[in-house]
């Protein structure tokens, strides 16, 4: 290449995002994500489209193609385990409160997920378990889940 030549980096997010002939990992990744969230994740893809979408497609393959794809663990067990470490990074409430949302979807209840939350207190601090109350808060009223009479 010589000086002053241009070079066109730019790639087509639509096609970098897009599934391979054969692809397993983003099929079964983005089947699992439609199962535990009941949307196909074309969200993600639009919202990471212009910025990152190669990221999207991690997310899709590792995240939900293999890793919440393993046998060893039911779902309704990883969502709670997700919502137990998103706890305590203490610094991702928009995920939290997708991933409660997907705790219930899968047959989690209203009450494991605020246990799981109140034991987090032991180890993210209270701060960060009364910012997830907050969030599971809003995510119940959503739902119409109304707490249990006292």
């Amino acid at each position: 290449m010589r000086e002053g030549d241009e070079v066109n980096d730019q790639v087509d997010p639509a096609k970098q995002a897009t599934p391979a002939a054969g692809d397993d990992r983003l099929i079964r990744g983005q089947a699992r994500l439609a199962e535990i969230t009941g949307r196909t994740g074309a969200d993600v893809m639009a919202a990471l489209g212009e910025v990152a979408p190669d990221f999207a497609r991690y997310i899709f393959e590792f995240g939900y193609g293999d890793v919440y794809s393993r046998p060893g663990l039911d779902l309704r067990t990883r969502m709670l385990s997700t919502v137990a470490g998103l706890v305590c990074l203490g610094h991702a409430a928009r995920e939290l409160e997708v991933h409660i949302g997907s705790a219930l979807n899968v047959g989690a209840t209203r009450e494991e997920v605020v246990e799981v939350i109140m034991q987090m207190a032991l180890y993210a601090g209270f701060p960060a378990a009364l910012d997830a109350l907050m969030i599971a808060k809003t995510v119940f009223a959503a739902r119409g889940l109304t707490p249990p009479a006292p």
